[in-house]
């Protein structure tokens, strides 16, 4: 399980860490979790298909817990990068905004690994989505203070990020229901209409 402590220590802002063998270590983790859950992978086996020892996984990384904290904690990472890097050109905060909601909610809703186990082991990956979110809704507000909001705007930015991330997080887990979360064009109105005024846009 990964703790409160460590995703909050690890979720900020900035460049990736720059170690190329973390990296694969990691980007192997991902791709066998995909292939057969996170409950049948072993750190051998991450370690076959990075192309390096188990010993070299320990020293990098740790043991399976540590790995799969740090697998998650990367991919998140890569989330957020890819949504602040599409919204950078845009020049107003309802932009921003708009096109954040956007990309999170399609990411999520069609990513391999969070889908496969969402339907598959359940058990394993609900935890980081609801009891353990915490650091999450804690990343989503720094993300709108520093990415989107407007200054002067009426409303707390870091309230704000946290009420989006509960929405994200609600047409994920939840996608039945009156907002269009399979429809980006309706899904883009929906934001316009009812989440830009809580950047001041």
């Amino acid at each position: 399980m990964v703790s409160s402590t460590a995703l909050t220590r690890v979720l900020e802002l900035g460049p990736s860490e720059d170690d190329p063998v973390r990296a694969r270590i990691l980007a192997a983790a991902l791709e066998q979790f995909e292939l057969v859950g996170m409950r049948r992978t072993t750190v051998g086996d991450v370690a076959r298909r990075a192309g390096i020892g188990r010993v070299t996984v320990y020293r990098r990384i740790g043991h399976k817990p540590e790995l799969v904290e740090a697998a998650i904690q990367s991919e998140l990472q890569r989330v957020v990068e890819l949504i602040a890097d599409a919204i950078a050109p845009l020049r107003s905060p309802a932009e921003r905004l708009v096109e954040a909601f956007v990309i999170a909610v399609r990411t999520l809703r069609t990513h391999p690994l969070l889908q496969r186990l969402l339907q598959t082991e359940p058990e394993e990956v609900m935890p980081y989505l609801t009891q353990h979110v915490d650091p999450i809704l804690a990343l989503a507000g720094r993300f709108v203070a520093e990415q989107v909001y407007q200054p002067g705007g009426k409303y707390d930015p870091e309230l704000v990020g946290e009420l989006l991330a509960r929405l994200v997080q609600s047409l994920t887990l939840t996608p039945a229901g009156s907002i269009p979360g399979d429809d980006e064009h309706r899904l883009r109105e929906f934001a316009r209409t009812y989440l830009t005024p809580l950047v001041g846009a």
